[in-house]
Parts: C-alpha cells; sequence; structure tokens
C-alpha cells in the first residue's frame, strides 16, 4: 500500500516513520520518499493499525 504522509520532509522523519511502522509489523518491507513525501509499505498489518501507529508518531498519513 501506499500511504501520504504530508509531516515527512526530510531523512531524519522517514527514519521516525520506519520506526513507527516496524513497531506493528517488525517484518514489513519499507520504501520511504520524503521528496515525494510518500511511504509504500509491504506489510500484514491492517491500514487502520498502521495510520494509528504513524498519528502517535506525529506523522498522520492518507492513503496515496
Amino acid at each position: 500500500m501506499e500511504l501520504r504522509i504530508e509531516n515527512m520532509t526530510c531523512g531524519g522523519c522517514a527514519k521516525s516513520v520506519t520506526k513507527a511502522i516496524q513497531s506493528v509489523d517488525p517484518n514489513a518491507r519499507i520504501d520511504t520518499n520524503p521528496d515525494a513525501r510518500t511511504v509504500t509499505v509491504e506489510t500484514t498489518a491492517t491500514l487502520a493499525a498502521l495510520q494509528q501507529v504513524l498519528e502517535e508518531a506525529g506523522y498522520p498519513a492518507t492513503v496515496n
């Protein structure tokens, strides 16, 4: 799934987003693109779970 994260503007943000997603699914495959403000995730976690953990980390996400 591809998510849009408006607050992800740099590499540090991308690391925080990756860490948040991995807290829900440690085996997730994550490809962040801070320039486009998107993240592509291959995961067994639900969209709701990802959105919740990203919201808590300060990076609200919408489906792109």
